[in-house]
């Protein structure tokens, strides 16, 4: 599910801000944005966002912006020093005279103002990125579960819809069958006369091709199937990996149903129409089953 949350906290050392960027994934992917400076955390923090989150691309930035210490700016004299040499012997060796170096450029590098190095992190700042990690984490999973509600419901009215197609198909079937036996045991007829077969063999081969057409396992399974997608939805816990494999299995009744439909004529062409769009329903689910745990 995509969500949003930042978090911003001000300690003696300086400030912290962790934000956090979801979308939608099939697993859980992290990416990472962090000072050089925090790399000893990023495991730990790694672990936090793990602990709340099981699914979803998250993007996560991290900041951490030192206070200013008291006393003479903090300034790498050693790497500026290195930066004007350089700069000097690149403008001479390229002919560029009247050459200015740029301060304010010098000093957004990286480690030019310290004392020399970066320095290193502390016990107290790193516990307090940690828990505003979590508390990052804990702003997500509320407006992704917001999102994720509003889903749910669509799905459950995606559900009752294919219920009831499933419905409408059932009552169709039970007018078709006869039509087809009717139907199969004049063409058979037809083929046969004169060929000396009893037509009590004929009407077994109508009624045994019949029941091979009949729909009505299909029709059974997918309206179960849809039953317990919305047990899922009304659950707790994951459900997204086990929602994919119950979607798999009503998209294959589905198809089941429009290749026995074939020699119904009328009244199968309108059960192939409703089984399109139960499989039209089944596609849709399928696509907002990433948003969901």
């Amino acid at each position: 599910m995509t969500g949003f949350a930042r978090v911003r906290r001000v300690i003696p050392e300086g400030e912290i801000v962790v934000s956090l960027k979801s979308v939608n994934h099939r697993g859980l992917d992290l990416h990472f944005h962090l000072p050089h400076e925090l790399d000893p955390i990023e495991n730990d923090i790694r672990n936090v966002i793990r602990g709340g989150v099981i699914r979803g691309h998250i993007q996560i930035h991290v900041t951490f912006l030192r206070a200013a210490s008291e006393g003479p700016a903090p300034l790498n004299r050693g790497l500026l020093a290195a930066y004007m040499t350089a700069f000097r012997e690149a403008a001479a060796l390229y002919g560029v005279g009247g050459a200015v170096p740029d301060l304010n450029s010098a000093l957004r590098l990286p480690g030019m103002l310290g004392a020399g190095g970066e320095e290193e992190l502390g016990e107290d700042a790193a516990r307090a990125i940690l828990d505003a990690s979590a508390e990052a984490v804990a702003m997500l999973n509320c407006a992704r579960e917001r999102e994720g509600a509003a889903t749910a419901t669509e799905l459950r009215q995606r559900c009752q819809t294919i219920r009831a197609l499933v419905s409408r198909m059932d009552g169709i079937r039970e007018g078709a069958v006869p039509a087809f036996q009717k139907r199969l045991r004049e063409k058979l007829g037809e083929l046969l006369n004169g060929a000396g077969i009893e037509p009590q063999r004929i009407a077994q081969e109508a009624a045994l091709l019949a029941d091979r057409s009949d729909i009505a396992e299909e029709l059974m399974r997918l309206r179960t199937h849809a039953g317990q997608l919305e047990t899922m939805l009304e659950g707790s816990g994951e459900v997204g990996k086990r929602l994919d494999f119950l979607l798999q299995e009503m998209n294959r009744e589905s198809n089941t149903i429009l290749s026995k439909t074939g020699g119904l004529g009328d009244l199968g062409l309108t059960i192939t129409d409703l089984a399109l769009g139960a499989k039209s329903e089944i596609d849709k689910i399928r696509e907002q089953s990433l948003n969901l745990e």
